[in-house]
């Protein structure tokens, strides 16, 4: 039996709860509490699992204030603050309870830090990769982002110009305000750009870059991307995945039918494509499909999570 990641179950009760505002389906729990999401939220969303599908590491994310760069270890947790033009970090703005540091982490950043700033150029690139980890490690994304870009500009490659771009695009996906989705945004197109520049066939890249304009002023751009990809390859689940997610959001019920029944048909164990089809099927009042494929995404799945969510869903087509 396939299973289910404890993130990829968190995304898929999180995107849920957003398509019940949106729509009107049962809001599902966002760690057993019910999330107050709607339709900017469901568009975050979708970027943290296209990420997670492809893109970059998946994690629960960071949520910051409107700064960019490397932020400071602070006692508790990893904090936010403004990052002037060396780098440095001038003290918290904000705190993110959910990006919990450990003393030791936040030790070792802090020593980290301090060596970059006093390390020669020959060392610093090492130390950059080093930080950029640990970042990652306590889901500042961000910050990972800024050192995984000094790595690239002074050793520019497709590989690195990505890794900087999943990672700016991972605090995209996960970014608390409209100025710092904005933001962070930007940085991730203008990295992915330099990706397909390399390699215009590097369709993660492309389909990421996609994903990334659905919050810009060219929305429809972004679109254009993914429907390139799927030209290309079809069978690109992530790419199917997104487009029906974006189709609900739409209301576009019927076309996020089609998009998740091709996604089901490619990958028959894909738990969120499998449970995504049958909300689009009881939206469109098609019980009996509906019904059907709730159970496959609950038979894929061990997580009991999902699989309440799967029963209240069945209950309600029921009643």
């Amino acid at each position: 039996m396939a299973t289910t990641s404890p993130t990829s179950t968190h995304q898929l009760l999180l995107l849920a709860g957003a398509l019940a505002l949106a729509g009107g389906l049962y809001a599902l729990p966002k760690g057993i509490v019910k999330p107050k999401e709607g339709k900017a939220e469901l568009t975050q969303d979708v970027a943290r699992t296209a990420n997670r599908d492809g893109g970059g590491a998946a994690t629960n994310g960071s949520k910051a204030d409107a700064s960019s760069g490397p932020r400071p270890a602070e006692t508790g947790t990893v904090g936010d603050g403004h990052v002037h033009k060396d780098g440095d970090e001038h003290g918290p703005e904000a705190n993110a309870p959910h990006t919990q540091a450990t003393t030791a982490q936040r030790q070792e950043l802090n020593t980290l830090l301090a060596q970059y700033h006093t390390s020669t150029t020959a060392n610093r690139r090492q130390v950059a990769t080093t930080l950029a980890a640990r970042y990652a490690t306590v889901q500042r994304f961000d910050s990972a982002g800024y050192y995984l870009t000094t790595i690239a500009t002074v050793q520019p490659s497709e590989k690195a110009w990505q890794q900087a771009a999943d990672a700016y695009f991972q605090a995209y996906s996960f970014a608390a305000s409209a100025e710092r989705k904005k933001m962070l945004g930007t940085q991730a197109r203008e990295l992915y750009d330099k990706v397909l520049a390399a390699n215009p066939n590097n369709m993660d890249a492309k389909t990421n870059l996609g994903m990334a304009y659905m919050s810009s002023d060219d929305p429809v751009k972004g679109i254009g991307l993914l429907r390139e990809v799927l030209e290309q390859d079809p069978k690109n689940e992530k790419v199917l995945y997104n487009l029906g997610i974006l189709a609900i959001q739409s209301n576009q019920y019927d076309k996020a039918i089609e998009r998740f029944s091709q996604l089901v048909q490619v990958n028959p164990k894909n738990v969120e494509g499998q449970f995504y089809l049958g909300v689009s099927l009881a939206r469109t009042k098609r019980g009996d499909a509906a019904r059907a494929a709730f159970q496959k995404a609950k038979a894929l799945s061990n997580d009991p999570a999902l699989a309440a969510s799967v029963d209240e869903e069945l209950a309600k087509i029921r009643n």
